[in-house]
């Protein structure tokens, strides 16, 4: 009757995502009197997890599942919560667990509430504290099914650290053949992930060029940051479309989102409300992302940028 929970992996190390969720289903499991089991896919090192409130974790090893697939998964997950008596199982808000989860309720015959951002405000019934309409409203959700699933909002509830530790279990589902292949997977390298980082920096048009962008990556290097950019810009080919933020690209919780350049619009502004401290640099006060920022910068990127490079630089080299 444990609380279950996912815990997502990437080259055999835990997500940032990962610790979160298991920091969720420990606040659940108090309120339930009862443990947290988490199950983990081709992950190396398990004890981690002990850190952050999981009593037992099942290591799921199986090289056939090194490339993710939404129904395989599923269906591994299903069989861990079947083999737990779970009534409760814990995902994240990630692309892939966003995939995952409906498939996984259908298999459970469970009711699902995503974009959850708080510990339940009550066990019984179970009720849930989510985002709507992007970020601009909360409801509350009951769930009244005998099996519940709970996708937890990315850095909503954040790492609560636990002083246990937990035990782990080989288990050895039977993993379904969809007839998929994945020949190649090509991944950026020695960069930070937009949905792991803590601080993104993101530019528009008002950069005017992609030569221009150097000064947006040093900034992103001194804060230890990810890099970003509005869907104009991607859709000029000047950065990645993997790195187009907004509600028609990826959506950003960062601690810090600072916007260089970008004006704000409605389906830009939808993608990163969920950021705790938005920063805006515009020329133009009139610009709508001054309206939804919680600090503004006037000026033209080309002068402030730099100067905050330098002065961030001096501030690290003095706490050196």
């Amino acid at each position: 009757m444990s609380v279950l929970v996912y815990t997502e992996s990437e080259k055999g190390n835990f997500k940032k995502i990962a610790l979160e969720v298991a920091s969720y289903a420990k606040a659940v499991a108090n309120q339930m009197g009862t443990t947290v089991t988490a199950i983990t896919i081709n992950a190396n090192d398990t004890s981690e997890l002990g850190k952050y409130g999981v009593d037992k974790v099942l290591k799921v090893n199986n090289p056939s599942l090194d490339t993710f697939n939404a129904k395989t998964y599923a269906n591994v997950i299903k069989q861990a919560a079947e083999k737990e008596g779970t009534k409760v199982v814990v995902v994240s808000s990630s692309a892939d667990s966003k995939y995952l989860a409906p498939l996984l309720a259908v298999d459970l015959h469970a009711g699902y509430a995503s974009n959850v951002v708080e510990a339940p405000t009550s066990a019984s019934p179970f009720t849930v504290k989510r985002t709507a309409f992007t970020n601009k409203a909360f409801n509350f959700t009951t769930i009244d099914t005998d099996v519940k699933i709970v996708g937890v909002s990315n850095n909503s509830f954040g790492l609560v650290e636990n002083s246990g530790s937990a035990s782990a279990e080989d288990f050895s589902p039977s993993v379904l053949d969809n007839g998929v292949h994945v020949d190649s997977v090509d991944k950026a390298t020695n960069t930070v992930s937009i949905a792991d980082a803590e601080i993104v920096v993101s530019a528009g048009r008002g950069l005017k060029g992609p030569e221009n962008w150097g000064m947006v990556e040093e900034l992103a290097s001194v804060l230890g940051a990810a890099t970003a950019c509005s869907k104009p810009v991607s859709d000029l080919g000047w950065r990645p479309h993997s790195e187009h933020v907004g509600q028609t690209g990826k959506p950003v919780a960062a601690n810090l989102y600072i916007a260089i350049g970008i004006s704000g619009a409605i389906q830009h502004l939808a993608g990163i409300n969920a950021s705790k401290i938005k920063v805006v640099i515009n020329t133009d006060p009139e610009a709508p992302f001054f309206k939804a920022a919680d600090y503004g910068v006037v000026g033209d990127a080309f002068d402030v940028v730099p100067k905050l490079i330098e002065k961030l630089k001096e501030f690290k080299a003095q706490n050196a």
